[in-house]
């Protein structure tokens, strides 16, 4: 194990970096970097997470990586895809270890109610096309304890008591993610977006969100195809949010 397949590129290995998606999005500018190429890192000392969130991570202890597609027969309309395999391909790794693992919409991976990973894609479009998207994630994996504010971050190693090696994890994630990638150019998108809502955080029952008028009680219905919450209200009311526009109570 750890060993990449012969059809992937060996992943790049940097012992420091502002951020594993910056470091990817300048080498792709500067030279012709191999579809499915991975950096990985033991510390990023300006790593971003959603809503300009910083990445709170011990150097060495977790998996911090980005890899790069060319998804250039990807309507950009239809970017949130790529959201979906590289979330699935987190929570079937993840599932591997330890139970409870869900997607917790749009794409952080959840454990029970803790986060144990956040992904952040960077899409750059030619016309109305995805041209490249890189994906960077941080996966929680051998952290002991977290001193953060941040609130509620569990790792694996917290969850299981066990120990990983993240290129191993990194390569069986690459494996994951270049298989639902086949399945994204074969037009498998009803597949795709079934198994996403199948492993959905809190797909069953009434849970408290958040939106810019206040709090309430709601159930998930579905995605749309672009990205799109579905929620139904305790009245009975159906509210549709894209990322950013609700928030889950936890």
């Amino acid at each position: 194990m750890g060993t990449f397949p012969a059809d992937y590129p060996e992943p790049i290995f940097l012992s420091e970096t502002n951020s594993t998606n910056s470091y990817l999005d300048e080498l792709c500018n500067k030279t012709s970097v191999a579809e499915l190429t991975s950096v990985y890192t033991d510390f990023q000392t300006a790593g971003r997470g959603q809503r300009g969130n910083s990445w709170e991570s011990e150097a060495g202890a977790n998996l911090l990586f980005s890899f790069v597609l060319y998804p250039d027969f990807l309507e950009a309309r239809k970017q949130f895809l790529l959201s979906q395999i590289t979330a699935l391909a987190l929570q079937e790794l993840l599932s591997q270890y330890t139970d409870e693992i869900r997607i917790k919409w749009p794409n952080d991976i959840y454990w029970k109610d803790q986060k144990i990973c956040g992904t952040l894609i960077e899409n750059d479009l030619t016309g109305v096309h995805i041209s490249r998207s890189i994906s960077g994630t941080g996966v929680n994996l051998n952290q002991e304890s977290f001193l953060s504010d941040a609130p509620n971050p569990v790792s694996l190693f917290q969850i299981t008591g066990r120990r990983y090696d993240r290129k191993e994890i990194l390569c069986d994630f690459m494996e994951r993610v270049a298989q639902y990638y086949t399945l994204l150019k074969d037009g498998e998108t009803e597949l795709i977006a079934s198994r996403y809502q199948a492993v959905l955080y809190r797909k069953e029952g009434f849970h408290a969100y958040k939106d810019k008028d206040g709090s309430f009680r709601a159930r998930i219905c579905g995605i749309e195809p672009s990205g799109a919450l579905i929620l139904e209200d305790e009245s009975g009311k159906r509210r549709e949010y894209m990322f950013k526009e609700v928030s889950f109570e936890l």
